[in-house]
């Protein structure tokens, strides 16, 4: 049963939801690099915060709650990317055409689809570091504990992923993908 609140303070489930606000923005952003799809995005948003305020317990209280809450989504992406796998289904490139530029300019609608593209066209690990570090800010160090890596591995994924897309932008898909004999 519901107890009366005596006005002594805000409840634990209050402070926690104090704690996670702020980040919602940062996940969202990150959900939709990796899903591409908003209705995806907010779902997986969604299963980070069941899954963080569910084992709020097990969280280090000396931790970085920031990458505790990216290391819950990207394990849940790789989840539910690996059941994917194992149905079959495709994962499309379709959504690109729904992107809209910034400024409303088809030039720099076509600039974003090439980047979106290039990011695609990366594997996942290079991928991940590459959003997290560039795109949400993080730490190397942060972004090594989301990952479970050493922090040498993700300033080595970081330059390759970066060397990519550079190369990517510069010369097109044929410049990312590799001949196989």
């Amino acid at each position: 049963m519901r107890q009366p609140d005596d006005g002594g303070g805000a409840s634990p489930l209050d402070e926690i939801a104090s704690l996670l606000e702020p980040q919602i923005p940062g996940l969202r952003r990150y959900a939709w690099a990796l899903l591409r799809d908003d209705e995806t995005a907010d779902d997986l948003v969604q299963d980070t915060l069941e899954r963080a305020i569910s084992r709020w317990h097990q969280r280090r209280q000396d931790g970085d709650l920031r990458a505790w809450l990216f290391a819950i989504q990207r394990n849940l992406f790789l989840n539910s990317l690996r059941q994917r796998r194992q149905r079959g289904q495709q994962v499309g490139v379709e959504t690109l055409d729904q992107v809209a530029a910034p400024d409303g300019h088809a030039d720099g609608s076509a600039g974003l689809k090439d980047i979106l593209t290039g990011l695609d066209a990366l594997p996942e690990e290079q991928r991940s570091v590459l959003l997290l570090v560039g795109v949400e800010d993080l730490s190397y160090e942060q972004a090594a504990r989301v990952l479970d890596v050493p922090i040498g591995t993700v300033m080595s994924r970081l330059s390759r992923a970066r060397e990519r897309m550079r190369r990517f932008m510069e010369g097109g898909r044929s410049a990312v993908l590799r001949r196989i004999k």
